[in-house]
């Protein structure tokens, strides 16, 4: 998508969908705000499969597999086959992102004055699990370092601004965010501009849950991991085996896609971590669900 040439209507992070119905062409216009728009769906994971990969994966290479790195992978190849996933309104118009990004939130250090630092991945329709954890251990490493990304480098500006002149820059900026105008330079790491946005609760010892989107922007997709735990996994005939699983809780803007289309997109992020090695492959070959 990121070589199409841009045709009037289109903006610099997306492709205006001019082949649309009715209804996807007036429900934001009903509608207009995106957190008013929310659909959570909740999910809970067997991750018998999920551990016995990591466990591979870490002996093979020596080094640090975790569950985000598979999860992020598995929600990154669902949006490379299922690109509805990658749309976003703004303006009251529907858009079709010209990239796959993912964003998240890393704490500089587990204490309570640490800074956080936000970051921001870019995917291609040709990466593995394999460039996912790459590209993912280095952005980890990179922000835990002094180095700062270029939003909170904007914010800690405006900071030190009187409090009038900060108001009048912001509402200077939802303007331009509307009309898709806002510069790139401050809007890079932003993460209210990536495709799917995650936060990883079960790494500070938190339950998945709900959480909202925003106005600004144009993130369409927020992904929550909860914390690992143990249960009891019924079989059809009552009987039950304790296992270890995890919730995940997504929260969409129900106007870029319907229903049917969320409900086989959950099912292939299922698919693939009930068995990862499906990962290994380039995130555009197709899945059977």
């Amino acid at each position: 998508m990121a070589d199409v040439k841009r045709r009037r209507g289109d903006r610099r992070d997306g492709v205006l969908l001019r082949d649309i119905d009715s209804l996807h062409y007036i429900t934001p216009y009903l509608y207009p705000n995106r957190a008013d728009n929310e659909a959570f769906i909740s999910e809970r994971i067997d991750l018998t499969a999920v551990n016995e990969y990591l466990e591979k994966k870490a002996a093979e290479t020596g080094e640090k597999w975790t569950l985000f790195h598979v999860i992020l992978a598995a929600v990154m190849k669902t949006m490379q086959l299922r690109p509805h996933l990658n749309r976003f309104i703004q303006g009251k118009r529907l858009y079709q992102r010209n990239e796959f990004t993912a964003a998240f939130v890393v704490k500089k250090t587990f204490d309570d004055e640490s800074h956080e630092a936000l970051a921001y991945l870019k995917f291609h329709p040709e990466d593995t699990i394999d460039d996912v954890h790459a590209r993912l251990m280095k952005e980890i490493t990179t922000r835990r370092g002094e180095e700062l990304d270029n939003s909170t480098s904007a914010m800690d500006m405006m900071m030190r601004m009187p409090r009038f002149l900060c108001s009048f820059l912001m509402a200077l900026f939802r303007k331009l965010d509307y009309y898709g105008k806002v510069p790139k330079s401050l809007v890079a790491s932003d993460p209210y501009y990536a495709s799917a946005m995650f936060s990883n609760l079960g790494s500070i010892k938190l339950r998945s849950g709900y959480h909202h989107l925003t106005n600004w922007g144009t993130n369409s997709l927020f992904v929550i991991i909860g914390e690992k735990k143990i249960v009891p996994i019924f079989a059809p005939d009552g009987s039950y085996e304790m296992k270890e699983v995890v919730d995940i809780g997504i929260t969409v803007d129900e106007r870029i896609a319907d229903g049917y289309y969320y409900a086989k997109s959950v099912a292939l992020v299922k698919k693939l971590l009930s068995d990862p090695k499906l990962l290994e492959q380039p995130a555009s070959q197709e899945v059977e669900i």
